[in-house]
């Protein structure tokens, strides 16, 4: 592609270059205004600059990748609901052999549910679950806080649903979810296993002595508190709407321990209207009625002196509910029982749903309706308002990739990407080992400087298109070797992608079990781990 006239080159690169400040510096002093917003100032940019119009601005809009993404967040969001990473934060505890079985059970658990749910809502639902095992156990959080983000990177490459750039990459190149699986599982397999090893090597003595006596962690946690954490995933849900299974379970804890403290010496009714004063064996009668195989006898003991005040009406029926009035009464071992099973039922619902979308993806069906179907399978089956569970899904995330489909394809239209591969590309041919290094050297530089979606944007037709000159089989190996690389790119630095920045945040604000995980600490590790692992996996990648 010619380069375009000097004025449109120049001002889509100034367009280009202030989306990219505030990707990747979203809190930038001169402009704090975030990622979101960034990109948005970026496409409009484009279409002020008349680098595109605003006709090819919307074209390049890529639904189906949109789609995609708001399915799995929709899914995630209702797999949470459901206990999914509760159970999954239990195996990290399980019998757990000491400090590296704990680490080496965090980089399994990390990638397997990073590539079924996604890199990003495993570290954010997972992240404070291993600071409590950290420090419940007097375990320095650092080396499980690397394990996690780096795990999560390295198993969300593959599958298509790991990771936005997969999904971009699967959609570009029409790869199927088993032929994407097949060709990328073996390396991040090995890849999970090495840096695992990595952890190991490196903080081997930190492992090895737990902390002393005298030198407490903050706040030792309890078991019982591990076991019952509540997973809040970071959305975009409004800080004072409450999620309406949480006011029911809150709800049905007031009533139970309010029947379970009221005995029947100081039981009293309040109405609205004017208050009934009744008589010894009235109120025996109304007792009887109420606990029904009491005796009448039993009930006099208890009852003692008159002057209790009852409600003008009490309706009983068959199904074992009470109602004084206003307020219904449930019988509570019946409640308790019922609304275990339903509960369970619900659970085993959303299992199967999700279940039925991976193998209709691994079935090759449209990944994206494949994704939106089972959404709405699960509100529907939820049987309730759906809006406090849509509130969860990360609309920033989808404004930000509208405006980043619209950016990066005016960068593209002013020609500089093209002539930069066109200079990259006889040095990057995927039929000679120096050339497969070449190109993983461009993505892991581009990935962390301009992020991995972006790069998977600019690179990834042109890399195919090269390869494609070889043999198809080129071209598939082209697409894998980008989803591999960008992906574990993100290892190199904490900002080399949103998990590791997922984990610092999350851990940095953690309550009372805060963690400052800093920049150059996650560099010493990140650094080599992403040179070896990524050597090796191209090694196994097959096209």
């Amino acid at each position: 592609m010619a380069m375009a006239p000097t004025v449109k080159v120049i001002l889509g690169s100034i367009a280009f270059a202030i989306f990219w400040v505030l990707a990747v510096f979203p809190s930038v002093p001169f402009l704090p205004i975030g990622r979101t917003a960034g990109s948005l100032l970026g496409a409009m940019l484009m279409v002020l600059f008349q680098v595109v119009n605003p006709d090819e601005a919307y074209a390049a809009i890529d639904l189906p990748i949109l789609g995609l993404l708001f399915g799995t967040m929709v899914v995630s969001v209702y797999l949470e609901r459901a206990d999914m990473f509760k159970y999954l934060g239990k195996l990290l505890s399980y019998k757990s052999q000491g400090p590296k079985d704990l680490l080496c059970r965090i980089c399994l658990i990390s990638a397997i549910s990073s590539a079924l749910f996604t890199n990003d809502t495993s570290c954010v639902v997972l992240t404070e679950f291993v600071l409590k095992i950290a420090r419940q156990h007097n375990l320095p959080p650092h080396p499980f806080l690397l394990a996690l983000a780096s795990s999560a990177n390295i198993g969300s490459s593959a599958t298509p649903i790991g990771n936005p750039q997969n999904l971009v990459i699967a959609l570009l190149s029409k790869i199927t979810f088993g032929g994407f699986l097949i060709g990328i599982f073996p390396a991040m397999l090995v890849g999970v296993f090495v840096n695992a090893l990595i952890l190991l090597c490196m903080y081997w003595k930190l492992l090895s002595v737990q902390k002393d006596e005298e030198d407490p962690a903050p706040e030792v946690v309890a078991e019982n508190d591990v076991d019952s954490h509540r997973f809040s995933p970071a959305t975009m849900s409004h800080p004072t709407s409450l999620n309406s299974q949480e006011f029911e379970s809150a709800l049905e804890s007031m009533k139970s321990t309010n029947v379970e403290s009221t005995t029947l010496r100081n039981r009293s009714y309040l109405t609205e209207s004017n208050s009934i004063q009744t008589s010894p064996s009235a109120k025996i009668e109304r007792l009887s009625h109420e606990l029904g195989n009491s005796s009448g006898s039993e009930i006099q003991k208890e009852v003692g002196n008159p002057g209790i005040v009852i409600p003008p009406k009490i309706n009983s029926s068959p199904n074992g509910v009470v109602e004084y009035g206003n307020f219904i009464g449930f019988a509570e071992e019946r409640l308790g029982f019922s609304k275990k099973w339903k509960r369970v039922l619900w659970k085993a619902c959303v299992y199967l749903v999700t279940l039925g979308m991976l193998l209709s993806l691994l079935l090759g069906l449209n990944m994206s309706w494949t994704a939106i179907t089972a959404a709405l399978a699960l509100i529907v089956l939820d049987f309730k308002d759906a809006r406090p569970c849509l509130e969860k899904v990360s609309y920033s995330l989808l404004i930000f990739f509208c405006g980043m489909f619209i950016t990066v394809e005016g960068f593209n239209k002013t020609g500089i990407p093209s002539s930069l591969w066109d200079f990259m590309e006889p040095y990057a041919k995927l039929d000679r080992i120096s050339g497969v290094a070449v190109l993983a050297a461009v993505i892991v530089v581009l990935s962390n400087l301009a992020s991995n979606v972006p790069t998977v944007l600019l690179l990834g037709a042109r890399v195919a298109a090269s390869a494609a000159a070889i043999s198809p089989a080129s071209e598939k190996k082209a697409w894998l070797i980008l989803a591999w690389v960008s992906t574990v790119a993100g290892n190199l630095s904490l900002l080399g992608s949103a998990a590791n920045l997922i984990v610092c945040e999350q851990a940095r604000r953690a309550p009372l079990l805060g963690y400052n995980l800093s920049f150059w600490s996650h560099l010493k590790f990140g650094a080599p781990s992403t040179l070896i692992i990524t050597a090796i996996g191209l090694t196994l990648i097959r096209g």
